[in-house]
């Protein structure tokens, strides 16, 4: 069957499910979110191993912790929020907004969230009555397909559509692009090729740029709180997450006592010279990252580097030569290990993250730990990143959490500086059209020419 006529079938089933939708009320909407997170709460454990021994990456314990996490912060968020119908009257412009779905969304799911990233989706589109049909990588095929069979057949229990989630059978590139040219939104996560074809697809389309976070620690920090931190973030589920810290930026006095803590908690830190080059190397053959460390643990990336010591490293930090493009560990290394830099005032510190967020990940996140709002201030005025995490693990926090105010999700735009359509995190409300009522307001102040024109 050609791709055309293979899509359009997906596509048909979708839009008749939207004209069933039409009927839903909130709270049928509501039940139909809560119950495609719980159930990859309830199985989380399976979802997590099933995916591990598919793709080859990551691990089960933190992927299990991932999709409980996802799955209630992302609930947590969304519950209660009115998307149907009138979602807010405002007395004083007289403003009355009206949301109504975008339709159907088509939706790139990656090899490296092949659970969690299409629960997000299928989440927001449903929360705007929306439908979704999902495109999964070849290398989590079945994990994703398992993921949407389960979620299905749970809204079967509640009477919802059949084809409201869908998830294409025969994955291609020619299926993945029909698909993105046939459907009415696009959310692309995953590599920038892919990303790219979300935007020349024709449709509008929500992408993620390159992640590479950039951590500063700054003087004032508590060193023995904030090194446990950015272990959590950058050994999480082997270093795979988008939003996972990739550097550790260190004032040059502190640096001795910092690199102690690191290895207190079980961290190897490379030697200077030949083993620094070996792990380089092994970390980016011909100037790219090697696929077959992604996802890996850090021991994997010592063994290929011929680094004795480090069989039990929950990291490896190796000092880089120099910021930005003059060495290649300025880039986003998707493994447990991490680019160590030194420097003697804040203002530097700020400026080596700006050269490697030029060089790859920029518009994506930022970690800083500090106690000093003026310089978290002065970082987030000069660097050009969406997120600003602030004594917390980035890997677990950028994305939403119940400790920080950003959007709970799993598409992190990167803005323009990461060539995206948003630089905020994705969430249900961009899957929305808004209709707004204009009322006229006779009360409303004028104002005269002096008014208007004159110097305050």
């Amino acid at each position: 069957m050609e791709s055309t006529e293979y899509i359009r079938a997906y596509i048909d089933r979708s839009r008749n499910t939207l004209k069933e939708l039409e009927s839903w009320d909130q709270l049928q909407i509501d039940e139909a979110v809560r119950l495609i997170g719980r159930v990859v709460y309830d199985n989380a454990a399976e979802l997590a191993q099933m995916a591990v021994e598919e793709t080859g990456m990551g691990n089960v314990p933190d992927k299990t912790v991932k999709n409980k996490g996802k799955s209630s912060v992302i609930w947590n968020s969304l519950k209660g929020r009115t998307s149907r119908g009138v979602i807010s009257r405002d007395e004083r412009t007289g403003i009355v907004e009206i949301a109504k779905p975008v339709g159907v969304i088509a939706a790139v799911t990656p090899c490296t969230n092949p659970v969690v990233t299409p629960m997000c989706n299928a989440m927001f589109a449903v929360k705007g009555g929306n439908s979704i049909i999902f495109t999964p990588h070849h290398r989590s095929f079945h994990t994703s397909t398992r993921t949407v069979e389960l979620i299905n057949k749970a809204l079967a229990g509640i009477g919802a559509p059949e084809h409201l989630i869908q998830i294409i059978g025969e994955q291609s590139r020619e299926n993945t692009r029909e698909l993105m040219a046939s459907s009415d939104v696009v959310i692309a996560t995953g590599g920038m090729g892919m990303v790219r074809a979300a935007y020349s697809s024709g449709k509008p389309a929500f992408g993620v740029g390159s992640g590479n976070v950039q951590c500063i620690i700054d003087r004032d920090a508590e060193f023995s709180e904030a090194v446990p931190k950015i272990i959590t973030g950058r050994c999480f589920d082997n270093g795979i997450i988008c939003s996972s810290e990739q550097t550790v930026i260190v004032h040059n006095d502190d640096y001795d006592e910092v690199m102690d803590e690191f290895r207190k908690n079980g961290c190897y830190t490379a030697a200077s010279g030949a083993e620094t080059e070996a792990l380089r190397r092994a970390l980016f053959p011909d100037g790219k990252m090697n696929p077959a460390l992604v996802g890996q643990p850090a021991s994997k990336a010592a063994a290929v580097a011929g680094v004795a010591g480090a069989d039990n490293a929950k990291i490896l930090l190796i000092e880089a030569e120099g910021a930005g493009r003059a060495d290649l560990l300025s880039r986003e290394k998707m493994c447990p290990v991490l680019s160590v830099y030194r420097y003697n005032h804040f203002d530097e510190a700020v400026e080596i993250a700006a050269a490697n967020l030029d060089y790859e990940g920029a518009g994506h996140s930022v970690a800083i730990h500090s106690c000093s709002s003026d310089n978290i201030e002065k970082a987030a005025l000069r660097l050009n990143a969406g997120r600003f995490v602030i004594n917390q693990t980035s890997s677990t926090s950028a994305g939403g959490s119940f400790y920080n105010g950003f959007t709970p999700t799993t598409t992190l735009g990167c803005g323009s500086w990461g060539n995206n359509s948003i630089s905020e995190n994705l969430s249900y409300k961009h899957l929305i059209n808004v209709s707004r009522i204009g009322n006229y307001m006779p009360d409303n102040h004028v104002p005269d020419e002096s008014e208007l024109w004159g110097e305050e």
